[in-house]
């Protein structure tokens, strides 16, 4: 599985915005397809989750502001960010978790978006 995410940019705290992770290639399952940032210094962290069934889970710091969801026919998942604060700042990743053709787990990562809310 192939993962290209983008739509990042410059916006103003407290503004919107949303990025796509479209993804491509072949797999027995998805497992799940997350979304992760890293800002200068810090490490990489998950910021949202969606999972096959549907759940969803978020990091404390952006529940109620971030939304997470996915349009199976375009094979893309969104994260829905409003409410930007500085502190949003950083690289996203988007990632899948998946089977591939011969039902081995593996994980891919998307190139990486960069996202940076000024004040």
């Amino acid at each position: 599985v192939q993962l290209q995410a983008f739509g990042g940019g410059l916006v103003q705290a407290g503004g919107s915005l949303r990025l796509s992770c479209a993804a491509s290639g072949s797999a027995l399952s998805i497992n799940a397809m997350n979304w992760y940032r890293q800002a200068p210094g810090n490490k990489r962290e998950l910021v949202a989750e969606l999972t096959a069934v549907g759940t969803t889970d978020y990091a404390d710091s952006v529940k109620g502001r971030f939304t997470i969801s996915r349009d199976n026919a375009k094979s893309t998942v969104y994260l829905q960010m409003n409410s930007l604060k500085t502190e949003d700042t950083a690289v996203y990743y988007c990632n899948a978790v998946y089977l591939n053709t011969h039902g081995s787990p593996l994980i891919s990562w998307g190139q990486g978006t960069q996202l940076t809310v000024s004040s």
